[in-house]
């Protein structure tokens, strides 16, 4: 086998493990670890209603609040035992005014905009419940998600608990929201299977928990804040646990260009996390932890994208020097990128066709890699960002 042929087919596997590979190795280790110690069960026997703090942070949210407010007031919980806390820091639309309309709920605002870490490194030493849950303002949660989500910290070993993240669908769902929706999806059910084998490997930011008392400050410049919480968490040893039936729905991005933009920063942040968190690539420090953490996040922001880059000139030269095999290898992968264009066209007309909005948005998932990767090595993407433009419900 020659050099090239080497490459190829090492790229093929990173392409195919990073994407699809990782979930089948999981499904299959799951499998095997609950036929030889049995599934894990939740001790619900007691009634267990810690005190918990629900944490919104709503920069210039002054559209969604009224909305997000009778969301949080009619989660099934024992009010007195769940404090709604709304950080408006740097808002300047009315978003704070607002807010202080409504009784039983907390307003701590500052007029100065820092972004949303500094907002929460802020606030975090003054909150006195057990466990705070975090929450987008544009997020609408389940109505069972506080008891869902609290359940799981019976188990001491339990650090954080992430919750699902939903897009709502949309009568005319657009190449954003059909890519999106099928992303999550997927997403969601790799957590659930990480989080059954070990640990979940970050919590997106939505809505996803934490034991209060595990809480460190994070860089005022850190991107993915809730990335960071979260694995920091699971690299001092506590599991990041995973919750499908407390979920956070929002809308998908109004269009791809927003969508891109969004993926954009998350791909930034991406990689200023695994410089971040660098030890946890040493799997004789931290075990199984590093080996969901590197094929999960780690391949999918770095390698695969580059090895699906390389396959295209190494899959054209083998083809012409050995055909066969190689040739139509080939034609799939032209086939595949070819799909992508009339998914494109498709968006700007605002039509429907899953089948051609899977590959455009695995191309654009993929282009927002290397743009997010040259961001971050410019140091250009701020944590005073702009949130992406949603669609209307």
């Amino acid at each position: 086998m020659t050099a090239i042929e080497i490459l190829f087919w090492a790229s093929a596997f990173l392409v195919v493990y990073a994407y699809v590979g990782y979930g089948a190795v999981l499904f299959v280790l799951v499998k095997l670890k609950r036929i030889f110690f049995g599934k894990n069960e939740l001790d619900e026997s007691e009634v267990f209603e810690p005190e918990v703090a629900l944490v919104i942070p709503a920069y210039n949210e002054k559209d969604y609040v009224g909305e997000k407010v009778a969301n949080s007031f009619a989660l099934d919980y024992p009010k007195e035992k769940l404090k709604i806390i709304f950080v408006t820091d740097g808002s300047d639309d009315g978003t704070p005014d607002a807010l202080r309309k409504y009784d039983g709920i907390a307003v701590l605002h500052e007029p100065e905009r820092r972004g949303k870490i500094a907002a929460i490194n802020r606030i975090m030493p003054t909150i006195q419940a057990p466990i705070t849950i975090f929450t987008d303002a544009n997020a609408m949660l389940s109505p069972q998600t506080v008891r869902m989500i609290v359940r799981h910290y019976r188990d001491a070993k339990v650090g954080a608990v992430a919750g699902e993240k939903r897009i709502r669908r949309q009568a005319e769902e657009r190449a954003s929201g059909a890519g999106e929706g099928i992303y999550w999806k997927y997403e969601s059910l790799l957590k659930k299977w990480d989080s059954d084998l070990h640990s979940v490997v970050g919590a997106a930011g939505e809505l996803f928990s934490i034991r209060t008392e595990l809480y460190a400050p994070v860089e005022k410049n850190a991107i993915l804040d809730d990335f960071m919480i979260s694995l920091r968490i699971a690299k001092n040893g506590y599991k990041v646990a995973y919750e499908p039936e407390a979920y956070a729905e929002e809308l998908p991005s109004e269009n791809v260009k927003e969508e891109l933009k969004r993926k954009v920063r998350i791909c930034a942040g991406g990689i200023q996390s695994i410089v971040w968190l660098k030890e946890l690539l040493n799997p004789f420090k931290y075990g199984i932890l590093s080996f969901q953490y590197v094929s999960h996040r780690v391949l999918r922001w770095t390698l695969a994208p580059l090895a699906l880059v390389l396959l295209i000139p190494l899959n054209l030269q083998l083809m012409l020097e050995f055909g066969g095999l190689y040739a139509v290898i080939f034609a799939l992968q032209l086939l595949f990128y070819l799909m992508a264009v009339p998914g494109w066209i498709l968006e700007q007309r605002h039509l429907r066709v899953k089948l051609f909005f899977v590959p455009y948005y695995f191309f654009i998932m993929n282009l927002a890699v290397f743009l997010g990767f040259f961001r971050y090595l410019k140091g250009r993407q701020s944590v005073l960002w702009e949130r992406s433009v949603r669609a209307k419900a």
